[in-house]
């Protein structure tokens, strides 16, 4: 299983994205970028999501992948 960390903008665009195998390192990463999103950027519709899948293949082009 590999974890996929996202900030997506309010238009569907990921804007950081690190994917990782260790699912403790991922849900620090996922909580550091929660806590890197402004209040303006929560209200204006920024998100981020922690989210897995089964191969590389699936993970986004543009993220750091760390193995």
């Amino acid at each position: 299983m590999i974890w996929v960390n996202e900030q997506v903008d309010p238009g569907g665009l990921i804007y950081s994205c690190i994917a990782c195998r260790d699912e403790a390192q991922a849900k620090d990463c996922h909580e550091s970028f929660q806590q890197n999103l402004t209040e303006e950027q929560k209200s204006a519709g920024w998100v981020a999501r922690l989210r897995t899948v089964s191969s590389w293949d699936e993970v986004p082009v543009n993220a750091l992948k760390l193995d």
